[in-house]
């Protein structure tokens, strides 16, 4: 795929994509394709395009959702498996780009530096660096499509000792791809889906591998295999794609709800088929029976159940403790256990970071969105023409973000059919008081950790948070999609 990096002539666009990974991607195919005269572009930092998924390297990096709902809908995942690995997912963004025509538009290491909205012109303006030369970039709206996570830092974790570990200390964020970890003593510090993941990839080449965990998180062993009544063979492409999408949609939505009424019965049963793929040397409690209710965090998904798989070697291992401290050649735990090793992989979450960190200014004043209202899940509060693209913390990043990119469509639309050139959410004086809700639905410790610097959600009208797919998807195509903004022409 050809890829152009060259920018236009000129430095004004209609519009314009900050990121180019799956988000980025799909906006832009929805602005072609709905808008087929609206001149934009893609500005994407890095060196390549796929966000997340070029980013992360580590051993056996992959989805934590079906591709079925997590690829895009107009380019409906071809591969039977449900949950794929990060280089087949790089490669199917790549054929859609191509096949799409959606290359044209995207340029590559452009960083943007900061945003300045000026009220006198009603522009956006881009402080933007390409390769060590400054570029401004002008464009009536924006759209932040950079992800919720910080690509240049992770989230820091105080482990007691670190410093005078010996071996090799390695955050799954910044994975060197050449190196060998065959034939050593690997401990895994953490328990969301990046150590699931790392425990049977890296145990088919390390002597021995474990996963140590202050708290246990659910684990499903989810199966690859199509699970329809008739043979997936049988079924026309376009007509098993559409049903895929639609099955697994409405399976993740189903069991949410039936992890938010009925807790405590979706609890029962998730600890007792983990009790049936446990080896008997391994118990259910401490290992694998967590504090919290099911979706209260994200649930992790074992593709087959191979994290289980794993265990019934001997060259995997589980251990549940806090970290006394970390000694020059390996672990002493609380518990009394030392737990040797010659690389520990600090797989312990991410740093948030709204709108790709990048500088926000309303007419020369800096903007902080931490505590500022979001409506529709597409746009903040007192921010002229600006979007930024969100998924769902409890099914695919993706169907939120396509519900975003139709609002923005329809908006902009309905902004040239009546020759108005500013949309700004405002919150009328009667919601002032509205409850506020996090805008990222999970207690786990990285969302704690940001929950001040992210905007927040209300409890009515546009405001209120975005978290039912198929409610969203018909309000986001159908829904009123001018409540709450205030124009000017």
């Amino acid at each position: 795929m050809a890829v152009g990096n060259a920018v236009s002539s000129t430095d004004e666009y209609d519009l314009i994509i900050v990121g180019a990974g799956i988000s980025g991607i799909n906006c832009a195919y929805r602005l072609q394709t709905r808008l087929p005269n609206l001149k934009f572009a893609i500005l994407e930092n890095r060196e390549d395009i796929g966000g997340t998924w070029d980013l992360w390297k580590y051993p056996g990096i992959r989805s934590d959702s079906d591709l079925h709902t997590f690829g895009f809908s107009w380019q409906p995942w071809p591969h039977e498996s449900p949950i794929a690995e990060g280089p087949l997912i790089i490669s199917y963004i790549k054929e859609c780009i191509a096949k799409h025509g959606l290359d044209k538009y995207i340029n590559l290491r452009h960083k943007v530096l900061s945003a300045d909205w000026s009220s006198k012109t009603n522009r956006w303006s881009l402080a933007v660096d390409h390769e060590g030369k400054r570029k401004n970039f002008t464009a009536k709206f924006t759209v932040l499509g950079a992800g919720y996570y910080d690509f240049e830092q992770p989230l820091k974790v105080e482990i007691p000792g670190l410093n005078r570990f010996k071996g090799k200390v390695i955050h799954p964020q910044f994975w060197p791809e050449d190196y060998d970890y065959t034939n050593k003593k690997v401990v895994v510090i953490g328990s969301g889906a990046t150590a699931i993941t790392l425990l049977p990839s890296m145990a088919k080449k390390a002597a021995h591998i474990t996963m140590l965990q202050r708290s246990p998180s659910y684990i499903i062993a989810a199966s690859q295999k199509w699970q329809g009544m008739i043979p997936r063979a049988w079924w026309p492409q376009w007509l098993l794609s559409y049903v895929e999408r639609w099955w697994y949609m409405a399976y993740a939505q189903f069991s949410v709800f039936m992890c938010e009424w009925f807790p405590k019965l979706v609890r029962k049963f998730l600890l007792k088929e983990t009790t049936k793929l446990l080896p008997t040397r391994i118990a259910l409690d401490p290992h694998f029976s967590p504090r919290y209710n099911p979706w209260d965090q994200r649930v992790c998904f074992a593709p087959d159940g191979d994290f289980y798989q794993c265990l019934h070697t001997p060259k995997a291992d589980v251990v549940t403790s806090r970290i006394r401290t970390v000694t020059e050649d390996g672990v002493d735990l609380e518990i009394g256990k030392k737990l040797e090793a010659d690389l520990i992989v600090t797989a312990t979450g991410l740093r948030m970071q709204w709108g790709g960190g990048i500088p926000l200014r309303v007419d020369g004043e800096p903007v902080d969105v931490g505590g500022r209202f979001i409506w529709n899940g597409a746009m903040i509060q007192d921010m002229p023409n600006l979007f930024f693209m969100v998924g769902y913390t409890n099914a695919s990043w993706t169907m939120g973000a396509d519900d975003t990119a139709f609002i923005i469509t329809r908006l902009i639309k309905h902004m040239e059919s009546r020759d108005l050139h500013v949309s700004v959410p405002r919150v009328a004086p009667r919601d002032a008081r509205m409850k506020k809700s996090p805008y990222w639905h999970l207690n786990s410790t990285y969302a704690k950790e940001a929950e001040a610097r992210n905007p927040k959600y209300g409890d009515r009208g546009p405001w209120r948070a975005r978290n039912k797919v198929i409610h969203d998807y018909l309000h986001a195509r159908f829904g009123n999609y001018t409540q709450g903004l205030h124009f000017v022409s």
